[in-house]
C-alpha cells in the first residue's frame, strides 16, 4: 500500500469526543478507513467506487430501513 502522507479526516456526524468513530483517507484509486481510537492501528483499505456508492447509500437513507438487522457481538 502506497506509504505517502496521508490526510486523514472523521465523519460531520463526528462529535470529537472519543467514541466509535472511524477516519478516512483518500488516495487517487483507495479509500483507506482506521479506528480514531487507534491511528496506528490496522486500516482497510476499499476501491474508490465501492466507497462513493457507500456513501451515497448512507446520504439516500439506507441503514435507516426496519428491513435492517443490527448485528450484537458479544465481548
Amino acid at each position: 500500500m502506497d506509504q505517502s502522507p496521508r490526510v486523514w479526516f472523521t465523519s460531520s456526524y463526528s462529535n470529537g469526543a472519543g467514541g466509535e468513530c472511524v477516519e478516512c483517507a483518500l488516495t487517487g484509486e483507495r479509500a483507506l478507513i482506521r479506528d480514531s481510537k487507534n491511528a496506528s492501528g490496522p486500516v482497510v483499505a476499499v476501491r474508490g467506487s465501492a466507497w462513493c456508492s457507500f456513501v451515497q447509500a448512507l446520504a439516500h437513507g439506507a441503514g435507516t430501513h426496519d428491513g435492517w438487522k443490527r448485528v450484537e457481538h458479544d465481548r
